[in-house]
């Protein structure tokens, strides 16, 4: 946490999920904050003769999380302000990781 890969001395490392395709699903945060993402994402719209796959500037910049498999011609058309009512997990769900509840505080005397 607190760092980018390429903070970290590892910028030319291959990222796990890349920002490889049309579609990519992502973390939105500060530019210069790694730390500042909360619940805003965004849809990578993939142009391989701006950002080819391996040397873009996003990869490791900025957490990948899903890609789109179905429905991607309609990324085109969103807009800000435009509401997304359903989304659907395909595949990886073993793979989440629930956070724990917090502790409760400490009793006070």
């Amino acid at each position: 946490y607190g760092m980018t890969l390429e903070d970290d001395g590892r910028g030319a490392a291959q990222t796990v999920l890349p920002f490889s395709a049309y579609g990519t699903l992502a973390m939105a945060r500060e530019e210069f904050t790694p730390d500042s993402a909360s619940s805003q994402w965004f849809f990578f719209l993939f142009e391989p003769d701006l950002t080819p796959a391996g040397r873009n500037l996003l990869d490791g910049r900025y957490a990948v999380f899903g890609y789109t498999t179905q429905g991607e011609f309609f990324l085109k058309d969103l807009k800000e302000g435009d509401r997304i009512v359903s989304a659907k997990l395909v595949s990886g769900r073993e793979k989440l990781q629930v956070p724990a509840p917090p502790a409760p505080p400490p009793a006070s005397s």
